[in-house]
């Protein structure tokens, strides 16, 4: 019995020395533990919210400039890096190797040049336009008379009529005295003198008196079918003509006609268009980026000359995830950074925003263009630049390190050390920039010393109360 109690009585002190032990050695490891913490004071401050990504560097614009015509190169005018204007000759074919239609576009041109001064400066084309109206206004009412006249009843007024009536009564009468006269002397041989004159004074009576008769019947008649069809048919031309001639005045009254000089002017673009085609001008300001021709080559359509970019505004476009892509939007600002220059810092505007997603490996992506502000000399396009846009700019919130928030149970939170010992704070965050995030809600208040690297062994511990 007495060995039995000193066993167990070896065993109970042995189990209290190795409690105290363990709880040594960790209060021990514990504040070792502490003394290796790195804190920070949680406090108030501003934060910028920024959404990064990389993309690629080009020109706002850019163009492949390429011969329109075939030809040996005369003189080449720009080389790579040179900076040219809008319009500045690029380079120029020899005259004797075009083509005939090129050739003769310069002649084409001054006469198309020609016709449209005409167009817009002579005043021979409404003067023309006015003499022909009132010639036509003129013809018009003279054929309108020539029909009215000719009608039944309109030949010839009632005293013209009776005199020519009378007159046909004298001249029956001078008729039958003259016939009267010549049958008298029928018996006379034809050659006698005496039977001549009755005879050539019948002949004159007869022709009178028809001459009258013609005249009394159609002072008294009306048109044929066929005279009024041509009565008709001419005041019918004469309207027609006049109504044309109407329509040319009010044409050209006020001046030139714009259907016309819109004419003139296609004219002499196609004549240029086709003159243009023996050189290569720069259709923009930019820079010279390649030159694939030299003096001598032998080109045709489609040979390519030059590579021409607008490096005057540089663009980088860059895909935000569908996560973030509603906190962009137009005009806010951005930084860039590239790795030719690490050192310096460019500003940057948001100027493009998609609306369509691109879905790749399962994730959305939209692509949004920023415009760099100020880009100088050693950016050029192919550079990949590190963007990050500002979406959001607060003031006097409480603020968090990122490194120091965790996960437990779900919810974020951060530890502090507040007298010797490490304490759980339940936290809710709003917005985050690269290194703070903005506390909206929880435990934490400023001034607490939030730790940046809690030790793992402080993760078994059971969750602490957590205010929302």
């Amino acid at each position: 019995m007495l060995k039995n109690w000193k066993l167990w009585a070896g065993i109970a002190a042995a189990v209290v020395i190795g409690f105290f032990g363990l709880r040594a050695y960790q209060s021990s490891q514990q504040g070792a533990a502490l003394s290796d913490l790195q804190t920070v004071e949680a406090g108030i401050g501003d934060l910028t919210a920024r959404v990064g990504a990389t993309g690629s560097v080009h020109a706002d614009q850019s163009a492949v400039l390429t011969f329109q015509t075939s030809g040996t190169v005369e003189s080449v005018y720009a080389a790579v890096g040179d900076s040219v204007a809008e319009g500045e000759l690029l380079a120029s074919l020899e005259q004797t190797s075009l083509p005939a239609n090129v050739i003769l576009a310069q002649a084409d041109l001054v006469n198309a040049q020609r016709a449209l001064d005409n167009v817009l400066y002579s005043g021979v084309q409404a003067a023309n336009a006015m003499l022909a109206l009132a010639q036509a206004e003129d013809a018009l009412v003279d054929a309108e008379y020539r029909r009215t006249v000719q009608q039944e009843g309109n030949r010839a007024s009632t005293s013209t009529v009776r005199g020519a009536q009378a007159n046909l009564v004298l001249a029956e009468a001078e008729l039958e005295s003259a016939r009267a006269a010549f049958n008298h002397l029928t018996s006379l041989p034809t050659d006698d003198p005496r039977r001549a004159v009755a005879q050539a004074n019948l002949t004159g009576a007869q022709a009178h008196y028809d001459s009258i008769l013609r005249n009394v019947n159609w002072y008294l008649g009306s048109p044929t079918e066929n005279d009024q069809m041509q009565l008709d048919g001419q005041v019918a031309l004469a309207q027609a003509q006049y109504e044309d001639a109407q329509r040319e005045w009010a044409r050209l009254q006020d001046g030139p006609d714009a259907a016309e000089i819109l004419a003139a002017q296609a004219r002499v673009a196609a004549a240029q268009a086709t003159l243009d085609a023996a050189s290569i001008q720069a259709p923009f300001s930019g820079t010279i980026a390649s030159v694939q021709i030299q003096p001598g080559d032998q080109v045709g359509p489609g040979t390519l000359a030059f590579d021409l970019v607008d490096t005057s505004r540089m663009l980088v476009d860059v895909s935000v995830s569908e996560v973030d892509i509603n906190r962009i939007g137009m005009g806010q600002e951005a930084t860039l950074r590239f790795d030719s220059e690490p050192e310096i810092e460019y500003a940057g505007e948001v100027v493009e925003v998609g609306y369509v997603g691109r879905e790749a490996a399962g994730i959305v992506n939209y692509m949004v263009t920023v415009a760099l502000i100020n880009p100088d000399e050693n950016i050029r396009p192919g550079m990949t630049a590190a963007v990050n846009i500002i979406v959001e700019q607060i003031e006097n919130v409480l603020l968090v390190p990122n490194r120091a928030v965790r996960t437990y149970d779900g919810e974020r939170v951060v530890y502090i050390l507040q007298n010797g010992s490490l304490e759980r704070r339940g936290i809710v965050l709003g917005a985050s920039s690269d290194l703070y995030s903005e506390v909206l809600d929880g435990e934490l208040a400023s001034g607490d010393l939030v730790v940046l690297n809690p030790p793992l062994v402080f993760e078994a511990e059971g969750p602490p109360a957590f205010v929302r």
